[in-house]
């Protein structure tokens, strides 16, 4: 199955014949794409429900802008959040470096993370870790400090001026995450450097500045730390996310960029019965919203 994904999302996704890329003019020929979402071990109270999970709001995003969603299911889920010897982090490696062959050999094969996705690309590009721990970014959300060239990226080279001003001047970017690449740690480590480029910084709530969105500079690979799907399709109680019609106008263009992308790819089954089976559509989402404390609306549990 791993071949024939257009993209790979650990729990994340998404890429361009934009500027920066080698391989020239992919025909934007695949109008039925397929992304490739990791899952990733359950802990606490979704353990009960299965040993895997992906929170459904990142397949409705995928979905929203006409794409179709693959589970990808570790094989070896303990240590979920751990960046090298978990399952979400072997499963991750596979489709880094598959990816990168592909590209240098002609074949475009994009690759898009999300908070968690974003730092396991970091240690992916790096081999180490290099993120600090920071405790001011946990439920929180921010407008986005943009680099000084991010009108010419791939990421927000098309999104409208419209909605790059709210992006620039609102709180519309929801933060869920421990740990930060600091923008000094990003210069200090050869190989991110040569490998990515940043597009956004954010600074927390304890003045700890953080690299908030990233593009690799040859290859179409993401990263993002802030979590574009939940604009759109998060509204647990304690969850300090806007809805505003900025805020899912964000949302609804991140997922245009990604879902564009993967139409560049023209990865595909073997046959329609092997599609069919791997779909999500196989699989039944589970209301896990009922709890005040509950992070996700909705989850797919896989075992």
């Amino acid at each position: 199955m791993m071949a024939n994904l257009a993209v790979l999302s650990f729990v994340i996704v998404a890429v361009g014949t934009a500027q920066g890329l080698s391989v020239r003019d992919f025909p934007e020929v695949n109008d039925r794409p397929i992304i490739g979402v990791i899952a990733q071990a359950s802990e606490g109270a979704r353990a009960k429900f299965g040993k895997t999970y992906i929170p459904a709001s990142y397949v409705k995003y995928l979905e929203s802008a006409g794409a179709r969603v693959v589970p990808i299911r570790v094989l070896y889920p303990g240590g979920g959040v751990d960046m090298f010897t978990s399952g979400y982090a072997k499963s991750a490696k596979i489709f880094y470096d598959l990816a990168l062959k592909a590209f240098d050999e002609g074949d475009y094969f994009p690759v898009w993370g999300t908070c968690m996705g974003f730092e396991q690309l970091t240690a992916l590009t790096s081999d180490r870790n290099v993120l600090t721990t920071c405790k001011g970014t946990g439920n929180k959300s921010y407008k986005l400090n943009f680099s000084k060239d991010y009108k010419s990226s791939r990421m927000f080279g098309k999104v409208p001026v419209d909605i790059l001003t709210d992006m620039a001047t609102l709180p519309l970017t929801p933060n869920f995450h421990e740990y930060c690449l600091t923008p000094q740690n990003f210069t200090d480590d050869a190989k991110l450097k040569s490998f990515y480029k940043i597009l956004s910084t954010n600074t927390d709530d304890d003045d700890m500045e953080f690299v908030s969105s990233m593009e690799a500079i040859k290859y179409p690979v993401y990263g993002v730390q802030w979590h574009p799907e939940k604009n759109n399709f998060e509204f647990g109680s304690l969850l300090k996310i806007t809805h505003s019609d900025a805020a899912t106008r964000v949302s609804q263009a991140m997922a245009n960029f990604l879902v564009s992308e993967a139409r560049r790819s023209q990865h595909k089954f073997a046959s329609p019965e092997e599609e069919r089976s791997a779909l999500i559509y196989n699989y039944t989402p589970v209301y896990t919203g009922t709890t005040a404390a509950a992070h996700f609306e909705q989850c797919y549990f896989f075992d």
